[in-house]
């Protein structure tokens, strides 16, 4: 069965949601965009602009559901963008921070995706969220937003599993340091640029474009035979060692 032409994407005032916005548009498909704050999208080219809270279940199916009610139909795609951050060690973590890094992560996903599968009705569809390199390699100072991201990565795994015969595939990408108005604050000086980029065996910090390609592609009939991945996009971080000379 082809999928319709409809794409919503969460999280889309934010640098990568942005991008793959842009991208799906230029490849013909009708968007609804999805943030807390409709008027902070009104620069966005897509055909809906959608309010919602989708860290609540309640405001993940009001988000499905308005995006059937202005485009026609359910989106056949869906780009979960969603995100924050938190980096410190965990003996200094609040609860309240803890707590807040996994709602708007690993709850928005968890929401958004059953809102998402119920309104597929049993058709098929494609689905791409966002993990990062530290639910995959462990790296200093980041226990709570890997907790959270590596929850993205296992409900994916498994609702890939539970709804394949259904014809849905759930993948994600795992970003490295991408540049991103989240990011900004650890860019802001050319030494914490070039420190960061030394991190990469590609070198230097990538762009939010280069994560929308990836996530275009999951979402893509050229990638037909993947679900349950988590697509690393972080210039070999996880799993290259450059010769150092």
């Amino acid at each position: 069965m082809p999928l319709n032409d409809i794409a919503l994407v969460t999280g889309a005032r934010g640098g990568i949601g942005r991008a793959l916005v842009a991208r799906l548009r230029a490849r013909g498909l009708r968007v609804a965009a999805v943030g807390r704050d409709a008027a902070l999208l009104a620069d966005l080219d897509c055909e809906a602009r959608i309010a919602a809270d989708t860290t609540t279940p309640e405001g993940a199916a009001a988000a499905l559901e308005a995006c059937r009610q202005q485009l026609g139909d359910n989106p056949a795609r869906l780009a979960h963008a969603v995100g924050s951050t938190l980096i410190a060690p965990l003996h200094r973590t609040r609860a309240e921070a803890a707590r807040e890094v996994l709602r708007i992560n690993l709850d928005s996903s968890l929401w958004v995706l059953q809102a998402w599968i119920a309104a597929r009705e049993g058709a098929p569809g494609a689905a791409v969220f966002v993990s990062s390199v530290v639910a995959r390699i462990g790296v200093a100072n980041h226990e709570a937003i890997a907790a959270a991201k590596g929850g993205i990565e296992a409900l994916v795994r498994s609702a890939a599993a539970t709804y394949a015969a259904q014809g849905l595939r759930i993948n994600a990408v795992a970003p490295g340091m991408t540049d991103t108005p989240m990011t900004a604050s650890m860019l802001k000086l050319p030494a914490m640029r070039e420190g960061a980029g030394r991190q990469y065996p590609l070198g230097g910090v990538q762009q939010a474009d280069d994560v929308a390609a990836a996530m275009d592609w999951l979402l893509a009939d050229d990638s037909a035979r993947l679900t349950g991945q988590a697509l690393a996009v972080d210039g070999g971080f996880t799993t290259v060692r450059p010769l150092i000379k």
